[in-house]
């Protein structure tokens, strides 16, 4: 079973909570989804920093497995920022167009190898100020590609980071530049990126937005909204995702009906 959270803890709930207590238990958070994802990591394929930026770029409403199966062919066509700038936008957009949007993301690999050739002389910058002048690339992108492409500690804050850290009580900010701020002061700067990456396992696998599986969560007695899905743990168990590449299996749920289940 398991366990469920301390009265401290759903004291957090109504804004109690002291910052000290905060971030104890965000640290106790953040080290056990570690445990739980030891293998947690940028679930893009790429080789290089351009490859990861336009990656970035085309996830955009789609899912990370969709964009990697897309992406080997893109490169093989455009291997540089001086192709992917001078590109057919017909050839492209069929090769982009099982990623949806594909006209619009088109458009935007185009205009930001343009960008990357006229700035930078066709190479991605390493530094978050320069990329975020690029065309299409915000925080969220910028930090994505410095955090495993240079190795520089950044907080992606996409949509499951910013809901896993609202639901969590670590802040109630809705702004993706607010929560990540109120998430860096939290966890220690060397941490930030394998933190994204637990954070983002988790609310793919687990933390769902729709009936989270409460009773299969290492979190639980941290998590203020414990309760809010399903609690059994078999049936929690059963609710699990993985976000699977190509040819992958999830290992078989227990047998039996589901609790309710004819």
């Amino acid at each position: 079973m398991p366990a469920r959270p301390t009265p401290a803890v759903r004291r957090a709930a109504t804004g109690d909570e002291t910052p000290v207590a905060r971030t104890r238990r965000a640290r106790r958070i953040y080290h056990a989804l570690r445990e739980r994802y030891p293998y947690a990591h940028c679930e893009l394929d790429f080789d290089s920093p351009l490859q990861l930026l336009v990656a970035t770029v085309l996830s955009a409403q789609t899912t990370d497995v969709m964009v990697n199966t897309v992406t080997p062919t893109l490169f093989s066509r455009w291997p540089t920022a001086e192709a992917l700038a001078s590109a057919d936008r017909a050839e492209m957009e069929a090769v982009l167009k099982p990623t949806g949007f594909f006209r619009a993301k088109t458009n935007s690999v185009i205009t930001l190898a343009q960008a990357l050739v006229e700035r930078y002389g066709g190479q991605v910058p390493g530094r978050m100020e320069d990329l975020v002048t690029l065309p299409g690339v915000g925080r969220k992108t910028a930090n994505v590609v410095l955090g495993n492409a240079f190795g520089v500690p950044g907080i992606t804050v996409d949509t499951h980071v910013g809901r896993l850290v609202r639901r969590w009580g670590w802040t109630q900010e809705t702004d993706p530049v607010k929560v990540e701020a109120a998430v860096a002061a939290l966890i220690p700067r060397r941490e930030w990126t394998m933190l994204s990456h637990v954070v983002i396992f988790h609310g793919r696998r687990t933390c769902f937005a729709r009936r989270p599986a409460c009773g299969a969560c290492p979190v639980t007695r941290w998590c203020p909204a414990y309760g809010e899905g399903e609690t059994d743990p078999e049936a929690a168990r059963r609710l699990l995702k993985f976000e699977l590449a190509p040819g992958a299996v999830l290992p078989d749920p227990p047998p039996g009906p589901l609790p309710g289940e004819a």
